[in-house]
């Protein structure tokens, strides 16, 4: 009775397992430098199939890296941002097209009122495929508006950046909402995009 017992409590846990290692591999990943991340979380939170955004580092050749070293910009890294979702509920060029309506495609290493190496914009992709829409939706964007300044780059290492920063517009809404207004970044979207709800 107790073996019996003992291969069912078994078979039950490693269904459970299988279950479990099957919503894992449910979830992509998809990063994107657009500038300041604070300001890059919002739009992907409120996507249904979305199911993370980290900000942090990458693009770089510094091993973690602080925040303040990242803004002296010598340390190669973009701010960027993470996105964990679920593929079978928002595409990679859904995301895509989120992203492309978040940035000015037309400057190099700077957004808004933010300038330097740190605050360009690129998207790191993870896979053949990501590259692939990547370069497609820069084709895109370019007959819209000309020379686009946007680098498409494999993924390296993300650096998670230091928690206060995380849903900086959630934990901080005055500071981020100032930040948001004074950097001249919805002025500017709206001149290059109209008004988007993708914002």
């Amino acid at each position: 009775m107790k073996k019996a017992f003992g291969i069912a409590l078994l078979v039950v846990v490693s269904a459970m397992a299988a279950v479990a290692h099957a919503e894992e591999k449910k979830t992509a990943v998809a990063t994107f430098a657009g500038g300041c991340f604070w300001c890059m979380e919002p739009p992907y939170d409120h996507i249904k199939g979305v199911k993370r955004t980290t900000s942090g580092y990458t693009g770089g050749t510094q091993k973690n890296p602080t925040y303040e070293e990242v803004c002296t910009g010598t340390t190669g890294h973009a701010e960027a941002v993470e996105i964990e979702y679920d593929p079978t509920q928002v595409t990679y060029s859904q995301l895509l097209d989120v992203y492309w309506h978040n940035i000015d495609p037309t400057v190099k290493n700077r957004q808004f009122v933010d300038r330097g190496t740190q605050y360009r914009t690129a998207i790191f992709y993870h896979d053949d495929e990501q590259k692939r829409l990547a370069e497609a939706s820069k084709k895109d964007v370019e007959k819209i508006f000309g020379n686009v300044e946007v680098e498409i780059v494999p993924a390296s290492t993300f650096y998670p950046a230091e928690e206060y920063h995380q849903d900086f517009y959630m934990t901080n809404p005055d500071h981020y909402n100032a930040y948001k207004h004074g950097s001249g970044r919805e002025r500017r979207l709206e001149q290059l995009w109209g008004k988007d709800e993708k914002k």
